[in-house]
């Protein structure tokens, strides 16, 4: 059996739907849908998030938009030209669920909303696709998850590397052991970029750029760092214990509560390790999922992925009498085999077109959950892990330093 039709595999007899090659050639094949199997989408939180969302989902056959939310009117112009439709259009979440004939919901507003947003539509019996970070707080992200349990509906969070074929196909070789036994993640995701956006009016700035403050954001581990910490629980196949972070307004001093620059390390039951780094001050390092391994590293990117192998280790020390006589024992170690190996690795095949976009390919499979009756891949549980994991980061990187995530999950399970 591929490594491919594994990973495959191992998703079905887990329950969990992860859209194969070729399902995914059929849904877009399919020149028309039934009535009876058309999927209606409400979506609450029609900003760039939300309108891009719909667009994917789109793509989708059999799907429709048929309802929009959210408090700036001016979005709903901007939702209609995206699904070509006079579609129907609230200002209050709770008047769409009441009035709206819908299968689904896609939730994308503010971090501090989304509990309340989320809970809602699971009770009112719908299907949730909801972006990430899965909630602001602990309390947050255990609520949408008790909800999505006690709702019997299909909750999906948009961790959308989950779908990514290059990262699947990574992590399949790693648990056969390609890297021998994986110890260290180390998660970066650098910009240049401050991150506000123009506001046309003074009133609508914490409208508009609810990311930089509080109230509403958990900041760059939550809206970026949320990914690699996914990435990292998949890889050690569990949840951190503990964090301990620290971060700073470094680059911008304009007024913003949220840090431009975060640094963050996890610690795993299993002795694992995750180190995470965002700052938007800087472009060099980009986005980077390095996965060291006693044998090989794994490179992954927002594009592709390749495998790196460990050299032989020298089994002697450099010798004594060399360091006595000043020799270049840098240079020693480097025909040793102990220095950093250089080169292309071996790369990951990666996919075209929608085959290996992950955004798209994490709509089409929840559609695909829902037509399936399936588990999402990205349940609410792989939700609730890395939401907890920001949370919880969160209060070390804002002041507390250390802290034991058992002193925070006393009865979350």
């Amino acid at each position: 059996m591929k490594r491919r039709d594994f990973v495959r595999a191992s998703a079905a007899a887990a329950g969990a739907s992860l859209i194969s090659s070729e399902a995914l050639a059929d849904m877009l094949a399919r020149s028309g849908t039934a009535p009876s199997d058309e999927l209606n989408v409400g979506v609450i939180g029609a900003g760039s998030r939300g309108r891009y969302m719909m667009r994917l989902f789109l793509r989708v056959p059999g799907v429709r938009v048929t309802a929009l939310c959210d408090v700036y009117e001016p979005r709903f112009a901007q939702g209609r030209e995206i699904t070509g439709e006079d579609t129907p259009v609230f200002t209050d979440y709770r008047d769409m669920l009441d009035s709206a004939e819908l299968d689904a919901v896609i939730v994308a507003t503010p971090l501090s909303f989304h509990a309340e947003h989320m809970v809602a539509s699971l009770e009112r019996g719908l299907h949730v696709y909801g972006e990430k970070a899965l909630g602001l707080t602990v309390d947050d992200c255990s609520a949408i998850r008790q909800a999505a349990r006690a709702s019997g509906r299909r909750f999906q969070t948009g961790l959308q590397y989950r779908y990514a074929p290059w990262y699947r196909e990574a992590i399949d070789r790693i648990r056969d052991g390609e890297i021998g036994e994986v110890t260290h993640v180390y998660g970066y995701w650098h910009r240049n970029y401050n991150w506000r956006r123009p506001v046309p009016d003074p009133s609508l700035e914490r409208l508009i750029n609810w990311r930089l403050y509080r109230e509403y954001s958990g900041g760059l581990l939550a809206e970026l760092g949320s990914h690699q910490i996914d990435v990292a629980n998949w890889v050690f196949q569990e949840m951190p214990e503990s964090a301990v972070g620290t971060g700073g307004i470094t680059f911008y001093d304009d007024g913003r509560e949220t840090y431009d620059n975060v640094q963050a390390v996890f610690t795993y039951p299993g002795g694992g390790t995750h180190v995470f780094s965002s700052i938007i001050g800087n472009h060099y390092v980009g986005y980077q999922v390095n996965i060291y391994g006693t044998g090989g590293s794994v490179r992954l990117t927002l594009e592709d992925g390749a495998f790196y192998y460990e050299p032989a280790r020298a089994n002697s020390a450099v010798p004594e009498e060399l360091i006595e006589r000043g020799v270049n024992t840098s240079a020693t170690l480097a025909t040793s085999g102990d220095m950093p190996y250089r080169g292309p690795g071996r790369p990951i095949e990666t996919p075209e077109d929608e085959a290996g976009n992950p955004n798209f390919l994490a709509a089409a499979s929840f559609v695909e959950s829902l037509r399936n009756d399936q588990r999402p891949f990205a349940d609410e549980q792989v939700g609730w892990e890395s939401g907890v994991a920001v949370a919880l980061g969160n209060r070390a990187i804002r002041g507390e330093r250390f802290v034991d995530f058992a002193m925070h999950l006393e009865g979350s399970e």
